[in-house]
């Protein structure tokens, strides 16, 4: 860490736990095919990255969830099934957190959507309740692709970042357990720490 100032962290598979099974175990059992099938057509891969950005809404994406799979299921089931992926957040990450903002600039880089992101601060509501933190204040920002209208591993995502807080790449530590979003932040200039398989950010000392 010598040298290092700050630490933007990504958030699902790094703060929260995420098992992508399950939402594809809740789409089948809706009667949907396998979700890996419906992204060899063009249009699919185009709505969800939409949505990630911020470019269509919750409806307009729920609807295109349905026109895609043809499931008639009611638009609640499909936000559970949507969200089923999103499991705890472990106390020893929040404990982590808050120890590091001791000695750090904390920030947060999450590729999301809104409706993943209500449902896990209401995970972390309910996780610590009476906590006078909510999950956006263990950071100094927390930055939301949907919301940024910007997304990991695009370069431009991290510059801006590091330009609004007026961060320097070279003292930024950028973690993230998907490897391409690493990339993409060593080549905005950052330093990357890949979080491996297997492996959680309480592993390492800090």
């Amino acid at each position: 860490m010598q040298g290092i100032k700050n630490i933007i962290f990504d958030l699902g598979g790094v703060i929260i736990n995420l098992d992508n099974q399950l939402t594809e175990n809740a789409f089948l059992a809706l009667g949907a095919r396998p979700l890996k099938e419906y992204f060899g057509h063009g249009h699919a891969a185009s709505f969800f990255k939409d949505y990630e950005v911020g470019g269509i809404s919750d409806q307009q994406f729920v609807d295109n969830i349905k026109s895609l799979t043809g499931i008639t299921a009611s638009d609640e089931d499909i936000i559970r099934a949507w969200n089923a992926l999103l499991l705890d957040f472990p106390p020893e990450r929040i404990r982590l957190l808050k120890d590091l903002r001791k000695s750090y600039r904390i920030f947060l880089f999450s590729n999301t959507n809104a409706l993943h992101l209500a449902h896990l601060q209401q995970i972390y509501r309910d996780t610590f309740p009476g906590d006078e933190y909510g999950l956006d204040d263990h950071f100094e920002r927390a930055y939301y692709s949907h919301t940024l209208k910007m997304r990991k591993p695009d370069i431009a995502s991290f510059q801006y970042i590091l330009k609004e807080n007026q961060l320097r790449g070279e003292e930024t530590l950028f973690v993230d357990d998907a490897l391409i979003n690493v990339e993409g932040a060593e080549k905005a200039g950052l330093k990357g720490f890949f979080l491996r398989p297997g492996t959680t950010i309480t592993d390492f000392q800090w």
